[in-house]
């Protein structure tokens, strides 16, 4: 069985070590993650403002990188939520490429969503003593309705303290191009989210999105605040290698 990886575009350029816990994170559970080199952009920034001809070139090299995958597992609930929702209204006037649109919308998965909903796991194995509070994306929650699967994997990371984040749902103002496009506005959604993680009184805020996590840790830096940023592949994989570590002492 072929499984692949998406890096994404955030995670190959800004979050490399996202896609390595993701990596190391699997293979401890038996998954060899194939990696297709010709994969590129999914796409959505450019169907986002409406450039629809130059998303579906990146859509098509998409399609062809993993058109001989059985899984193909992403670190974004925002890209995977492109794929589903957005390709197949791409090409709904070329039969042909909507079947593979069809085909690659069936088999692609964001991280937890395929830990927990394809390999049954909720519990890693980690240890993560901090207190914790979770951002769930707009994309990943909303459009791919992921909301179970992650917080089933935190709930489970032993001697992690997982508080709720005020008004979670609210959108912390990235949206992609969005937050260019009008950045004031976006600024002004991030500090208000920001506002609410500073509540919780959590040393770290985890989440599913690199966009999100580069947009809330921006604004935490400025504020000079010290609240570590991760994405939920990296706390468990560390929660992991904390957990095998402090075994091995023992042992």
């Amino acid at each position: 069985m072929k499984i692949s990886l998406f890096v994404t575009c955030l995670c190959d350029s800004v979050y490399p070590g996202v896609a390595e816990a993701m990596v190391r994170l699997l293979g401890k559970f038996g998954v060899q993650l194939d990696f297709p080199q010709v994969q590129t952009c999914c796409g959505q920034p450019a169907f986002n403002s409406g450039y629809w001809d130059a998303a579906r070139e990146s859509a098509k090299t998409l399609l062809a990188a993993f058109d001989d995958s059985d899984f193909v597992i992403s670190p974004s609930g925002s890209c995977t939520g492109m794929i589903h929702h957005y390709y197949p209204e791409l090409f709904a006037d070329d039969p042909a490429m909507l079947e593979k649109a069809e085909r690659l919308k069936a088999k692609t998965y964001e991280f937890t969503q395929f830990l927990v909903g394809v390999l049954g796991i909720e519990d890693v194995g980690a240890a993560f003593p901090h207190k914790v509070t979770f951002h769930p994306s707009c994309h990943g929650s909303r459009l791919l309705g992921v909301k179970d699967e992650p917080t089933a994997l935190l709930s489970r990371v032993k001697g992690m303290e997982l508080v709720p984040l005020p008004f979670a749902e609210d959108c912390c103002g990235f949206g992609g191009t969005f937050a260019v496009k009008m950045s004031e506005i976006s600024g002004a959604m991030v500090s208000e989210k920001v506002d609410h993680i500073l509540e919780t009184e959590a040393e770290v805020l985890v989440g599913m999105d690199m966009g999100c996590l580069l947009n809330i840790a921006g604004n935490l830096r400025y504020r000079g605040k010290p609240v570590r940023v991760m994405h939920i592949a990296e706390l468990l994989y560390e929660g992991v290698m904390s957990r095998e570590g402090s075994s091995r002492q023992h042992g």
